[in-house]
């Protein structure tokens, strides 16, 4: 199993409860491949670079897992069907990123 590192933005009109059962669904999809969700962060609605689908801002998200490979097909299959989904981006994390991650993570917690 690989750690991955996965961000997607979701469309600025949904309302909370809209982008909570978005965020789910795709959690249950990991979980029901093997997956184990090791941490996730709501960025929240922030400005794009461009206009995606003529809308200038989105909500993003971060979710960081520990997965099987076949598992990252199956939920970009999910984010490519989902129309609330504008983009996505999924990295498979090396040695370097899962420890510069971790530290992260470690600095969030004691500063919350």
């Amino acid at each position: 199993m690989n750690n991955y590192e996965t961000v997607f933005i979701l469309t600025p009109v949904l309302s909370e409860k809209q982008t909570k059962e978005a965020v789910d669904k795709f959690k249950k999809s990991l979980n029901s491949s093997g997956a184990k969700i090791n941490h996730e962060e709501a960025w929240g609605l922030k400005k794009l670079a461009y206009p995606i689908q003529k809308k200038s801002t989105g909500f993003y998200f971060l979710m960081q897992f520990e997965a099987p490979g076949d598992a990252i097909q199956k939920l970009e299959v999910e984010f490519k069907r989902d129309e609330r989904v504008m983009r996505f981006l999924t990295m498979r994390m090396d040695k370097d990123h899962f420890e510069y991650a971790e530290k992260r993570r470690t600095k969030l917690s004691k500063t919350a």
